[in-house]
């Protein structure tokens, strides 16, 4: 095999590639971006020694609430003396964020030797850019003295990477429309996908109360013990805090969550109730819960910063459900500025929907072109936004730096600039703007 991807830049010997010449050799490994199918995975990963952790695994699917509920599991196992090994994606500025242990993300030095191990165990396997990536982070945590493993799924869940591993707890936050491609037109479709998670006879927590059938049905066929969102648990909102309550368990006077957004209940909430599941095996003193309700972070998600009176908030909000709990964020922390949406969006994503969602509350738009080939033209989405009611004067597209200068000068105290549409624009603006901090 030759050691230069599919690009005429030059590559040193393998022996001496960095992190950056591993991924975009990987980039350029599979002919195609998604391959679902777990035998390629389950090959190499056998090989590897990386399938068979020796603690306790919580795998967490769902169409959004995923990177929350594993920020939260991270910070309140960690808040209770466990060592943690968590594996998300996608990254938003470094690679490494995808895989921490202890809630640290792991060195350059740490990975490289990982994608190694698994070159050699590869044998010619054909993987995906997410598939090796993956499969090094269980390489790492194999080789880790963790005392738990927090997987999130990448895509749907019976047939992505992640699943190669045999969870003792899975959770599944939400069912919604995406990647419908991929995982079925349908919430009964793209569900029957997310409970592939589930394991014969081994707990589940749902964290949406009116999930489909699809998921119910698969935990009835496994006899896996189900816990569900307002049904087994719910939550109350307090005037100083929130309750959590389950039967004849209560936590009343719970602290609000680091994470914003009315949603962060519901995903704490099922957290909650996945470790209350494993209590006996990883016991969780209140105390940690709400250490780590407090600490848990996410960047990316209602990210704020604030700068000469502006606040900029940052989400990688993309889909319709997600994009919803975006807008209904935005309204109730209505203000006397204005709102400018600075968007950017990926050709699989339909564009309609969340353009209708964020119109409502969006006063001004901001559409940049991204040095991405699979992003939306703004021409495109400046379309798209006429098409729902919005006045072509309201709406500017051109360069990133142009746009994000534009705003700077146009903002002023009390106003609000929304960055949204994907983890590539949320990317793109931050490394553009410094955090614009």
């Amino acid at each position: 095999m030759p050691d230069t991807p599919g690009s005429a830049a030059p590559m040193p010997q393998r022996d001496r590639w960095r992190l950056e010449d591993w991924l975009r050799w990987q980039e350029g490994l599979s002919p195609v971006e998604i391959n679902p199918g777990l035998e390629r995975v389950q090959a190499v990963g056998e090989r590897l020694g990386a399938l068979t952790p020796r603690c306790p695994v919580i795998t967490v699917a769902g169409t959004n609430g995923k990177g929350s509920c594993i920020a939260y599991l991270e910070a309140m196992l960690g808040a209770a003396g466990y060592r943690t090994a968590a594996y998300t994606s996608p990254h938003l500025l470094r690679y490494n964020e995808r895989i921490r242990l202890a809630g640290v993300p792991v060195s350059d030095e740490a990975i490289t030797a990982a994608f190694s191990r698994v070159e050699q165990a590869r044998q010619g396997t054909p993987l995906t850019y997410f598939e090796y990536g993956t499969l090094a982070a269980l390489s790492l945590f194999s080789e880790a003295e963790a005392e738990v493993w927090l997987l999130e799924v990448g895509m749907g869940g019976r047939l992505d990477a992640v699943n190669a591993v045999d969870p003792d707890l899975s959770i599944i936050t939400s069912i919604g429309l995406d990647h419908t491609e991929w995982l079925g037109a349908d919430r009964e479709r793209i569900g029957a996908e997310k409970a592939g998670i589930m394991r014969p006879g081994r707990p589940v927590c749902l964290g949406q109360a009116d999930l489909p059938d699809s998921v119910s049905d698969r935990a009835r066929t496994l006899r896996a013990p189900v816990t569900a969102a307002g049904r087994d648990f719910h939550w109350r909102r307090q005037a100083l805090g929130w309750d959590w309550l389950s039967g004849d368990e209560r936590l009343d006077g719970l602290p609000w969550p680091g994470l914003t957004g009315t949603v962060q209940l519901d995903n704490a909430a099922v957290v909650i109730a996945g470790l209350r599941r494993l209590r006996e095996r990883l016991p969780v003193d209140r105390a940690a819960l709400e250490r780590g309700l407090r600490s848990a972070r996410l960047p990316g998600h209602m990210e704020r910063v604030r700068r000469r009176g502006v606040e900029w908030l940052f989400d990688v909000a993309h889909n319709e459900d997600s994009v919803r709990v975006l807008a209904e964020t935005v309204r109730d922390e209505a203000g006397k500025g204005r709102v400018i949406g600075l968007f950017a969006a990926m050709h699989r994503k339909a564009l309609s929907g969340v353009l209708a969602t964020m119109g409502a509350v969006v006063d001004e738009w901001y559409l940049p072109r991204l040095e991405d080939p699979q992003a939306h033209p703004p021409e495109a989405v400046a379309a798209g936004l006429r098409e729902t009611g919005v006045d072509a004067s309201v709406i500017h597209t051109g360069g990133l730096s142009a746009l994000l200068a534009a705003v700077a000068d146009r903002a002023r105290p009390g106003d609000r600039v929304v960055v949204f549409g994907s983890f590539r624009t949320v990317e793109a603006v931050m490394r553009a703007g410094g955090r614009v901090d």
